[in-house]
């Protein structure tokens, strides 16, 4: 008897123990879910790579100092559901955010959006300069990407590249996001804000946009008839000819009426696209030589865009100016002179050069100044 009631003692000595470390065990993990993180005074950015599983991304948040370096944590997910919903990506996390508060914020996938910006007027070269900058990919495999037949085809466009279809504007993506998913997004925005031109009072025909001018009795073609990619041809050469919003519609017209009358456009921009002379001086020999972009060797639009148009360089070759000019020639001063017949132009430029040579003597005067 007395060797029975020693082992019913030790027994209930155990039990009681273990109740014991359970509810102790209970309280320890209670009290974890919501306690504060270690104090910080500022967000800490946090990078989850793709693959990584639940402890790995358990020590990355705690070497960060998002969470301190505790098994609950994982338990936590775990328990919450989310252990397998927590995403790749980059954070910004906020000083003192509870474990449970940190779980919430990989399950939603609450990543830091990053922007990437193409400037009006950018090229294919100059915008794959952006993307490496920007550490969203490599510049060749970007310029592979855009002249791909294949991946062309599959958004639905017919052209040799992308030149002229990427609208300059802010994006914002995931660290991390391919190439091709920046690139879609950058010809579907190109693609809307085309619809958009295109219906504000002139119309869409099919797959033709015509030139148009409404007035109080209705609208009056003042064009030819452009395809879609020739209205981004068009715009592209605008965009690069004028940076004054207010002057576009009128060089549109210019260009326009050239079209109509089979005058050569005689645009400076696409000789040096064509060339790829980009930031020199153009000279008379280059004027001369011939190829697929240069205007003044050729008739009509050149075979593609010569950059990537804005929005006010589109709405301008859809609803140009009303005037009768054909010609312009720059004032030396940003904004440029517009005639309607050449003897005005002829003038217009003489006067141009006078100018133009002034200023240099000018300048030539003010360095002799200087080095004296």
């Amino acid at each position: 008897m007395p060797g029975r009631q020693a082992l019913r003692r030790l027994a209930a000595w155990l039990a009681a123990g273990l109740v014991s470390i359970l509810i102790g065990l209970a309280v320890w993990f209670w009290l974890y879910p919501d306690q504060p993180g270690p104090v910080r005074t500022e967000a800490v950015v946090v990078e989850i790579p793709v693959g990584t599983g639940l402890l790995g991304i358990k020590n990355i948040l705690a070497q960060a100092g998002v969470i301190k370096d505790d098994p609950r944590f994982v338990l936590l997910a775990k328990l919450m559901g989310t252990a397998r919903r927590l995403k790749a990506g980059e954070y910004a996390l906020a000083p003192g955010l509870s474990p449970r508060a940190v779980l919430q914020e990989l399950a939603a996938g609450r990543t830091i959006p990053r922007a990437i910006t193409l400037p009006e007027g950018a090229n294919l070269y100059q915008a794959a300069d952006i993307i490496k900058a920007g550490g969203w990919g490599s510049r060749e495999v970007f310029l592979q990407m855009v002249a791909d037949p294949e991946f062309i085809s599959g958004l639905g466009l017919q052209a040799a590249t992308l030149e002229g279809y990427l609208f300059p504007d802010t994006y914002f993506f995931e660290k991390g996001t391919g190439l091709r998913v920046i690139v879609t997004a950058m010809v579907r925005r190109m693609t809307q804000v085309l619809d958009e031109e295109s219906a504000k009072g002139q119309g869409q025909d099919g797959p033709q946009l015509s030139a148009t001018v409404t007035n109080g009795t209705g609208s009056k073609a003042i064009g030819p008839v452009l395809s879609r990619y020739q209205v981004l041809v068009l715009a592209s050469i605008i965009e690069k000819e004028t940076a004054l919003a207010s002057e576009r519609p009128l060089v549109a017209k210019v260009f326009l009426n050239r079209l109509r009358l089979g005058m050569k456009l005689q645009a400076d921009p696409t000789v040096t696209y064509g060339l790829a002379k980009f930031g020199a001086p153009l000279t008379r020999d280059d004027l001369e030589t011939p190829t697929p972009y240069n205007t003044y060797t050729n008739q009509g639009l050149p075979v593609g865009p010569i950059c990537n148009p804005g929005r006010t360089a589109i709405a301008a070759v859809l609803n140009p100016a009303l005037d009768d000019y054909c010609y312009f020639v720059s004032q030396n001063d940003g904004s440029h002179y517009f005639s309607k017949t050449l003897n005005e132009h002829n003038q217009a430029v003489s006067r141009y050069r006078k100018k133009k040579a002034a200023a240099m003597e000018s300048e030539g005067r003010s360095q002799e100044a200087g080095v004296r």
